[in-house]
């Protein structure tokens, strides 16, 4: 899906309702999951250790963080829009998070972003998104977020 390029901050209220995108598949790698695990200092062994997960995981092998699935939101909402005329966009935090589902090592996910409300903030907007990580093969989400971004002009 092409990406989509909002002319100003204030035409994404045109986006209000709709789904805006969805990303590329992106390949999660145990090396990716090793990394944050090392940066977040959670090294439980359901995330690093692949042959004990092998033998003693529900899931016989390993899982990315929840945490990790969140961050990959900047990068795969990159692949889905972008508002052309704005001085910044501000990560302004969640009101809603879930993870329904794991997300195994080795598989393929992808966000989709539905854009849920826009309202007028001193110097742009703020907007709530839908985003929901799908997971190839799988029925559930490995992530749904409720995530707040301000976008200044």
């Amino acid at each position: 899906m092409a990406k989509v390029m909002i002319p100003t901050v204030g035409a994404l209220k045109d986006w209000v309702g709709k789904e805006v995108g969805v990303s590329e598949w992106k390949r999660v790698t145990q090396e990716e999951v090793d990394l944050f695990a090392k940066a977040t200092g959670d090294m439980q062994w359901i995330h690093t250790d692949p042959e004990r997960a092998a033998t003693e995981s529900p899931y016989k092998r390993t899982i990315a963080h929840g945490y990790f699935t969140l961050s990959l939101a900047p990068m795969l909402r990159a692949q889905i829009v972008d508002v052309e005329k704005k001085r910044m966009t501000i990560n302004y935090g969640l009101n809603k998070l879930r993870f329904p589902a794991p997300l195994p090592v080795g598989e393929e996910v992808r966000m989709r972003a539905l854009l849920t409300g826009v309202e007028d903030i001193k110097g742009g907007v703020q907007s709530t998104w839908t985003l929901t990580f799908e997971v190839s093969g799988q029925d559930k989400p490995a992530c749904v977020a409720e995530a707040i971004y301000r976008y200044l002009e």
